[in-house]
């Protein structure tokens, strides 16, 4: 009989040690589900200024586009031929013209050029005008376009400026 309250009482102690440290690692983990509220779905919509709010469902699909069509180079929004040139918002403000909103981004899509804006880099990248050499383009309309540019402009919201587009320094 006193083996069995000794074995209920190391086990006591075990549940009270790990108890604590199961309701810690659920609360500060930091996979939490992101939170799809208003201000995390509105981007910039075009240099002027005007703003759009994606729905979830529509981050949702042009996280998939942009894994399926644009991952391989821009994995979490790094550039892997120049990890100088990010999907950050910061570097795409810098960019020529700048691409920091869904008008130029969908535009970019369509008819890229070099980040200073001086030559088509269309025979390079990915774009809908090269859908002849990069096949992936080729059934993309503008709404899943608009998807695609509302995912790499709310990413860094959701993931983090240092998981999205942060550079080769982060991986």
């Amino acid at each position: 009989m006193a083996s069995l309250f000794v074995s209920l009482g190391r086990s006591l102690v075990k549940l009270l040690i790990a108890l604590p440290v199961i309701i810690g690692l659920s609360i500060s983990s930091p996979a939490m589900a992101a939170q799809w509220d208003a201000e995390t779905l509105t981007v910039p919509a075009s240099p002027g200024g005007q703003q759009v709010t994606f729905s979830e469902a529509d981050i949702k699909a042009g996280s998939k586009l942009f894994k399926g069509n644009c991952g391989t180079c821009h994995n979490a929004g790094i550039t892997k031929t120049n990890q100088n040139v990010g999907l950050d918002p910061e570097t795409l403000a810098l960019a020529t013209p700048a691409r920091d909103n869904v008008d130029a981004l969908v535009a970019f899509m369509k008819d890229p050029s070099s980040f200073d804006g001086e030559y088509s880099i269309a025979d390079t990248h990915p774009s809908t005008s090269s859908s002849d050499i990069f096949v992936q383009m080729r059934n993309l309309n503008d709404d899943e376009l608009s998807q695609i540019a509302g995912y790499i402009l709310t990413a860094p919201k959701v993931m983090g400026p240092n998981q999205w587009g942060g550079g080769k320094i982060y991986f």
